[in-house]
């Protein structure tokens, strides 16, 4: 049986066929491992306070390697494990917040923790990617069918 998010799309086949696409050219281009794939998806779900797409994505970014308490730093962020990461979330935050707008100290400081132009600039395709599925629970009310994320 199919996750509710998909069966909730199937009802217009160019809502799936659209998130199948999006997901499928990352798949095959990102730069980005799983485990970060996973904590941007985390991010931008807390962000856009998706239950579904935090609880979905708890159980991946589990999977990935993460800790559950890593998984509630990431989402509350708060990363004190990780600097890097934590940069390159705080870019993907402040998309996700302000329509697409990231504050040039916000993008300067992901800069100097390590990651590039070409690695940022990739970012916004995960963004776009994890709000489109955010915004579906959010337009569907997809009815949650994976255990429920912890608490922030």
């Amino acid at each position: 049986r199919p996750r509710n998010i998909y069966a909730g799309m199937a009802h217009a086949p160019i809502v799936l066929e659209a998130f199948d696409a999006m997901n499928a050219v990352i798949a095959r281009q990102s730069s980005f491992d799983p485990r970060t794939r996973e904590a941007i998806a985390l991010a931008v779900g807390a962000q856009d306070g998706c239950n579904y797409c935090q609880s979905a994505h708890t159980l991946s970014a589990v999977a990935a390697g993460f800790t559950e308490e890593q998984t509630v730093a990431i989402r509350r962020g708060a990363i004190d494990f990780d600097p890097k990461l934590a940069a390159l979330l705080d870019v993907a935050r402040e998309a996700a917040a302000n329509v697409g707008h990231v504050n040039d100290g916000t993008w300067k400081d992901a800069l100097a923790a390590g990651w590039n132009d070409t690695e940022l600039t990739e970012l916004f395709a995960h963004v776009a990617a994890n709000l489109y599925t955010n915004y579906f629970n959010h337009y569907a009310d997809t009815e949650l069918d994976v255990p429920l994320a912890p608490e922030l």
